[in-house]
């Protein structure tokens, strides 16, 4: 081979037995291949290459690259995977279902609302209905014969027979006594499990404000709304727990993806192995002197408020006088 004598180094490089010499004066005829690197410039050529024969630049760009992908992948299954963690909503009936009748769930003898209200009320308690199976019923009342709130809960059950698909089936009334001023909520068939007493004070909260503002269309727009939300989780879970909210898991998964890809590019560089421990001789070093100071001392006085809500409270579920068993919560507005 002829070299070149203004070149400063010289490669010769044989990758295969085909292109290498038969032999040679050392006898290196067995080597499948051969890099012969000027001696000038092996130091050189060992700073830019690994043994790999990859450049560091290249190597580096391709780690990190790679590592943001995973971040990616990571994120993405962790967010799609995020509503494993909800408790199962049970759907009776697809959203597109159609409502082939108004059933008459208002009933409005106090006359709080004008006709037109009555019947968008009365057509989204039909189609929210439709979908929990469950007959959710809006009852004012004078009350000229001065009955107990629950007492007339409890006989409008009983004497209107409500439920989704079946007499005495599934059904949620809400009563408000103009006279007294007071609000009932009852759940009686599914609901009874599903709006329990906690739900159903829960529910009354919400809407009280808005029935002592005199918004009821409001009032019993979010009442259906939420009586039809809650029904969703299952019996004994608290559906206002905010791990059950779903951008609690969106964040709390990509937290997880961000933690794991920051493992993962930690561990990828070299291990430091070197620490305070390397350097220091035990046996020459030792606690000099130490000493305490008082500073202050703080105290913290805090004032335990008694629990109060202007709606009042309380009641609970029963028995009507027809034998049927409901849940229910108790204010006034």
């Amino acid at each position: 081979m002829t070299y070149d004598s203004n070149k400063e180094r010289e490669t010769r490089l044989y990758a295969s037995s085909n292109d290498r010499p038969s032999s040679n004066e050392n006898g290196d005829s067995d080597r499948n291949d051969c890099v012969q690197i000027h001696a000038d410039h092996a130091d050189e050529a060992a700073q830019h290459c690994h043994p790999s024969g990859h450049i560091d630049g290249q190597r580096d760009g391709y780690g990190v690259g790679k590592l943001f992908v995973t971040l990616l992948v990571l994120i993405t299954l962790l967010c799609a995977s995020a509503g494993t963690l909800l408790p199962t909503l049970s759907y009776a009936a697809s959203t597109s279902e159609t409502i082939t009748g108004t059933k008459t769930l208002v009933y409005d003898d106090a006359n709080l609302l004008t006709t037109q209200q009555k019947q968008e009320i009365t057509e989204m308690a039909n189609q929210y209905g439709a979908l929990r199976q469950t007959d959710f019923v809006v009852y004012t009342t004078n009350n000229d014969s001065n009955l107990d709130v629950v007492k007339l809960t409890e006989d409008l059950y009983d004497n209107k027979a409500f439920g989704y698909n079946q007499k005495y089936g599934s059904a949620a009334i809400l009563t408000l006594d103009m006279r007294n001023r007071d609000i009932y909520l009852a759940g009686f068939g599914e609901a009874e499990q599903l709006l329990d007493d906690s739900r159903l004070d829960k529910i009354r909260d919400y809407i009280t404000s808005d029935l002592s503002s005199g918004n009821y269309t409001t009032a019993f727009e979010k009442y259906i709304q939420r009586s039809y939300e809650y029904m969703g989780y299952r019996a004994g879970v608290n559906p206002d727990n905010w791990l059950f909210k779903f951008w609690f898991q969106a964040a709390l998964a990509i937290l997880v993806g961000v933690i794991i890809v920051w493992i993962m590019a930690y561990r990828s560089g070299g291990r430091v192995t070197v620490d305070r421990a390397t350097y220091e001789d035990a046996s020459a070093s030792s606690l000099l002197d130490h000493y305490d100071r008082y500073i202050n001392t703080t105290v913290t006085k805090q004032k335990i408020e008694k629990s109060s809500s202007s709606s009042g409270g309380g009641g609970g579920g029963g028995t009507s006088s027809g034998g049927h068993s409901h849940s229910g919560s108790r204010g006034s507005f």
